[in-house]
């Protein structure tokens, strides 16, 4: 469960108010908030749209001999839509002996470490037992890279660039003690809401030289699965969704408090019309930067704007826009998962990419939505240039297309793999209710000249 304090009472006395946002509930009573998903846990990792993501370590064992073993750690996104971002990720683990890491290639450890065990000639790279390695940096010496390395720590997800979503480096390991390869344990990857499971062997990994005509094995090989969870990422929500349509004068905001509200502890935000101070602004580049958003009602650094343009007769059209409010943050490589009934009747996508989830085979009622490269793909901090938008033609589905009851808006909204807060659907927009009135008054017409007929 998620806990905020709520707002002060506005005097009408504190009584327990329950709001559905699709897949989180905001429940309020006695002067505290509780964010309350109803079939999760804070542990629980499963994502329904994409059963089948993690990121793999792979480790494998290339050579071994009684004092020294090289070592291949490959780390594989296999995510449809959760890309790993700047700083990039920091890999941990724990040595189980006295192992020391004495050379590397396409990463490094962050610490040496006391490697005074070890005298005479060269020392070793990382004497640490708990080493954290960090990818090499884009433009990284020649003789220190190696394949998929030197990218910063940066991970595609599998739909945008299936050919960023590895990284790989190779160390070379030994103990003082000269004793035999031990795999070792608690691993970790930096990275907030991500967990790994313990090393599991499986058979070796196989590669291939001389075009294809040799193969060879590693010695070994282990994989170490970590999952996902938003519960364990943030203690509040990232982002949330507004709703608008042309027949209907109104917009429905998001949701108050969705992801903090204004005044609370540690609850910081920059008004309209003013600038983050200087020591705010300086940041760590191998840090996330902070937090620092827009006062808003909501307080989310981001929000997803739905709006159904316009209808045709065939076709129907809607304009996304997403906003960022974070004035200390770029998000790079950014993406948007929808879910809705007639995206699998999509006809045209403008200024986005988009690439439809087929996580079970025969539904198609999810879609993933990402920046064109070196156009949109980089969502600027907040400011005049600080949203992207397009808009989308779909066509309306025999038999279930409607605008009634928020039919026209989205059942779920994900934003960098994080789910959205949603309004509450008895706030959708509806249709005016013009059409029943015309129906009631030429029933009374009728009726009225039936009765004056009979009458004479």
């Amino acid at each position: 469960m998620l806990a905020f304090d709520a707002p002060p009472s506005s005097g009408r006395g504190s009584h327990l108010k329950l709001k559905p946002w699709m897949s989180f509930y905001l429940a309020c009573g006695k002067g505290r908030c509780n964010v309350v998903s109803p079939n999760l846990t804070k542990q629980d990792g499963y994502d329904p749209l994409d059963p089948y993501g993690n990121i793999t370590i792979k480790w494998d064992l290339l050579q071994s001999s009684p004092d020294r073993n090289d070592v291949k750690v490959s780390i594989l996104n296999f995510q449809l839509y959760r890309h790993i971002e700047r700083p990039g990720w920091r890999l941990g683990w724990d040595w189980t002996g006295d192992e020391a890491i004495w050379s590397m290639q396409g990463a490094e450890a962050t610490e040496q470490g006391n490697c005074s065990r070890f005298r005479g000639g060269q020392l070793p790279h990382c004497c640490e037992k708990k080493p954290l390695i960090v990818d090499l940096l884009p433009g990284a010496p020649y003789n220190m890279q190696t394949t998929n390395c030197c990218k910063g720590g940066v991970l595609s997800s599998m739909i945008q660039d299936p050919t960023k979503y590895a990284a790989a480096f190779q160390m070379n390991i030994g103990a003082a003690n000269n004793s035999d390869f031990t795999m070792p344990e608690n691993f970790t990857l930096g990275i907030p809401g991500y967990s790994c499971a313990k090393p599991v062997q499986v058979a070796p990994s196989r590669y291939s030289s001389d075009g294809g005509r040799r193969w060879t094995q590693a010695l070994g090989t282990w994989n170490v699965t970590c999952i996902y969870s938003q519960f364990l990422a943030s203690t509040s929500p990232k982002c949330c969704v507004s709703f608008s349509a042309f027949y209907n004068s109104s917009i429905v905001p998001c949701p108050k408090c969705s992801c903090s509200c204004q005044g609370l502890p540690g609850a910081t935000c920059v008004k309209f019309g003013e600038t983050p101070s200087l020591l705010q602004q300086i940041k760590d580049p191998n840090q996330e930067p902070p937090s620092l958003v827009r006062c808003t009602q909501h307080m989310c650094p981001i929000r997803v704007h739905w709006h159904v343009k316009q209808s045709y007769k065939e076709y129907w059209r809607v304009k996304i826009t997403v906003n960022n409010l974070n004035t200390m943050k770029n998000y790079s490589q950014w993406n948007l998962v929808a879910l809705h009934p007639n995206l699998k009747s999509l006809t045209q996508v403008f200024s986005f990419n988009y690439e439809p989830l087929y996580q079970y085979g025969y539904i198609n009622d999810t879609g993933m939505f990402w920046g064109i490269q070196y156009y949109n793909d980089m969502l600027l901090q907040e400011g005049e240039s600080g949203n992207v938008q397009t808009e989308l033609l779909l066509r309306k589905d025999q038999g279930t297309f409607t605008f009634r009851e928020g039919w026209g808006f989205p059942r779920r909204i994900m934003f960098n793999g994080d789910e959205c807060v949603m309004p509450p659907p008895d706030q959708y927009p509806r249709l005016p209710n013009t059409g029943h009135g015309a129906k009631f008054s030429l029933s009374v017409i009728f009726f009225s000249l039936l009765l004056l007929i009979i009458m004479c």
